[in-house]
């Protein structure tokens, strides 16, 4: 099982981003995917999830309404759309199935101006 995010990078304050998470070694159909983000000396936060067909969503309050999750089954993938980014939003991203208790590198994701 592994999860590959990818792209992050610098980016304003205001800016957007779309992260990618591909994953291999089971087909995401039928679980939910995660969200979530790390901090430099912080702990993991949940970001947000999408259930299995997309059915319903949720977020962590600091980020509702700025970001979204969505899911393609078919290229077994999960993205993330971060807009209106702000510098607490730095942190390395990560995604994940609750049912996998595996962790990919994560993707590097800097607001900074």
């Amino acid at each position: 099982v592994q999860f590959v995010e990818s792209g992050g990078g610098l980016v304003q304050p205001g800016g957007s981003l779309r992260l990618s998470c591909v994953v291999s070694g089971f087909t995401i159909s039928g679980n939910t995917m995660t969200w979530w983000r790390q901090a430099p000396g912080e702990g993991r936060e949940f970001v947000a999830y999408v259930t299995s067909s997309g059915g319903r969503t949720r977020y962590a309050d600091s980020v509702q309404g700025r970001f979204v999750i969505s899911r393609d089954d078919g290229a077994n993938a999960a993205y993330l759309q971060m807009n209106n980014l702000k510098p607490e939003d730095t942190a390395v991203y990560y995604c994940n199935a609750p049912a996998y208790n595996v962790w990919g590198q994560g993707t590097q994701v800097t607001v900074s101006s």
